[in-house]
């Protein structure tokens, strides 16, 4: 008997001058949303919406990059429609709740191929907008999310067909690994008692000033505390500096590290103790993905990916509350998860394999459904 074979479909075109290659390098959980099923046993394809034409195998996956040019979405359809029956493909997995539309005019296409959408962070459409979303959204058999909770607001709208299945699998996981605290505090010159790593942009979304008050407050209990944080886009730079060289708490205690390279965080996560997020909401939550895998306990806020991610392994504060933040730290400097289980988790519920699992599963439950639908 073969394998099922799922082809995951990425309408977001790679950047312009991209090699095959580069794309792959460039987002890294392109791979890792293909190879997590593979290690399951299933046969994975992915079609890759790029400038020009291209194909190339890495770890048993195959990739096809199709240009999409100007086709708009019937021809994006055919096009894609076209090479699915190439491929042989038993479902499409479809990444975005953004791309409804595209979902929609392929299954017109292909009206027996179960399609399943995988929410990225995606917004739900505005109020009237929701008669022709509805419709789109009708023609995917199965949606996916990292925590049953970030469905309601599609569920509360009636935007999903009653019969529309909901998965949940994380949406992505880490091939980081735990490794020696001391030789990475020795590579990366960390320290702190407790270490705290923050890994984020510093925008609202993530709050870094309440972070940084609730950092205040702990260290009044735990003197040794200092905080790392690396980050990319900083639209709050200017008052993040304010902040702490506007209070003795946090001047010697908090680095800015600014941005560093990808693989250079897995040295940071392996120097922490713990890792702080003030995120008011995520789709997932890479860094922290991250950070467990290196065994590193969470401090992170009460949302829903953020709980269905750390298990029990982790402790949640209220988002915007610096004193939770303050407490909850000073109770996990006490009372702390050991990296080896803070890694066992990782390893049961959010590993490439365990991930893999999971999606294995959807992706036989639409297969099945579909073929007794048929019969």
């Amino acid at each position: 008997m073969r394998p099922l074979h799922v082809a995951q479909i990425n309408y977001f075109p790679a950047p312009e001058g991209f090699s095959p290659a580069d794309m792959l390098a460039h987002w890294p959980s392109l791979v890792d949303i293909a190879e997590a099923p593979a290690s399951a046993g299933v046969q994975v394809s992915v079609i890759q919406m790029a400038t020009r034409e291209g194909r190339m195998k890495h770890n048993g996956v195959d990739y096809r990059f199709m240009p999409a040019g100007h086709a708009g979405v019937a021809g994006r359809a055919r096009g894609v429609a076209h090479l699915l029956g190439e491929l042989g493909a038993d479902v499409a997995h479809v990444h975005s709740l953004g791309c409804a539309a595209d979902v929609h005019a392929l299954a017109r296409e292909l009206p027996r191929l179960p399609i399943l959408l995988q929410d990225h962070a995606d917004r739900v459409p505005s109020r009237w907008r929701h008669p022709r979303w509805r419709r789109w959204y009708a023609a995917a058999q199965g949606v996916a999310f990292t925590a049953p909770e970030l469905a309601k607001p599609y569920v509360s709208a009636a935007l999903f067909a009653p019969s529309t299945r909901i998965f949940v699998v994380p949406e992505s996981t880490s091939r980081f690994t735990p490794g020696s605290r001391a030789s990475a505090w020795s590579e990366t010159g960390l320290y702190g008692d407790p270490c705290v790593v923050w890994v984020g942009h510093l925008q609202s979304g993530k709050d870094p000033l309440t972070v940084l008050e609730g950092v205040a407050q702990a260290s009044e209990s735990l003197p040794g505390l200092q905080l790392w944080c690396a980050f990319g886009r900083a639209p709050l730079l200017d008052q993040v500096r304010r902040r702490i060289e506007g209070d003795a708490r946090l001047v010697d205690r908090v680095h800015l590290l600014g941005k560093v390279p990808h693989p250079h965080v897995q040295s940071l996560m392996r120097a922490a103790d713990i890792f702080v997020s003030g995120s008011h909401a995520e789709s997932c939550g890479y860094a922290l993905l991250e950070a467990m895998a290196c065994g590193v306990m969470p401090v992170v806020t009460n949302i829903p990916s953020f709980r269905a991610l750390v298990g029990n392994v982790g402790r949640l504060w209220e988002r915007g509350d610096a004193s939770a933040l303050a407490r909850t730290m000073v109770q996990a400097a006490a009372a702390r998860t050991s990296s080896a289980e803070v890694r066992a988790h990782f390893d049961r519920a959010l590993s490439l394999e365990a991930v893999g699992r999971r999606w294995e599963q959807a992706y036989q439950e639409l297969s099945t459904a579909r073929m007794g639908a048929a019969s």
